[in-house]
């Protein structure tokens, strides 16, 4: 009566991928991200550190237990982004104002100045059409539902605890 190992590291994986993904289009293509961006990064960082208790757990129904709150959380940044997407083509208003990033140190005021502006209504990238705030929807809400339905497979073949 196991959880499947296949959907205790995908609770791993899905989060891990789709934030560093985030930050590698950051830090290595300079697409800062705005404040709709930073709300979509939290729940896959809880869910990475709820999968990596998953696997360090010894019990199994505690185990299930954390790896169905990564999935959780993973549904909730899916979500986020799939209302950021929606502020992107103009479906809806945003709930934010625009953002920016400032150094510290130095002159604050030459930091203010010089810092990018990122607004959350426009999307700095696109592929196909789809943002990355949409592409975080349909990953993160595809991952959840692929590792709840491999959950309910192994409960069906009596796999989980």
């Amino acid at each position: 009566m196991a959880l499947p190992r296949a959907a205790l590291w995908l609770a791993l994986i899905v989060p891990s991928v789709l934030l560093g993904g985030a930050l590698i289009s950051q830090y290595t293509f300079g697409l800062y991200p705005c404040e709709m961006c930073m709300w979509q990064r939290w729940p896959h960082l809880a869910a990475i550190v709820l999968a990596l208790g998953a696997i360090a757990m010894r019990n199994q129904k505690l185990s299930k237990f954390l790896v169905l709150d990564a999935v959780l959380a993973i549904l909730i940044s899916g979500l986020i982004g799939g209302f950021h997407a929606g502020v992107e083509y103009g479906w809806w208003e945003g709930l934010t104002a625009c953002a920016t990033t400032v150094s510290a140190g130095g002159d604050i005021l030459d930091s203010i100045m010089n810092a990018p502006l990122v607004r959350c209504d426009v999307a700095p990238w696109s592929l196909f059409g789809i943002s990355l705030a949409g592409f975080n929807f349909l990953l993160s809400i595809g991952g959840a539902m692929l590792i709840l339905g491999m959950m309910a497979k192994g409960r069906k073949d009596g796999r989980i605890g």
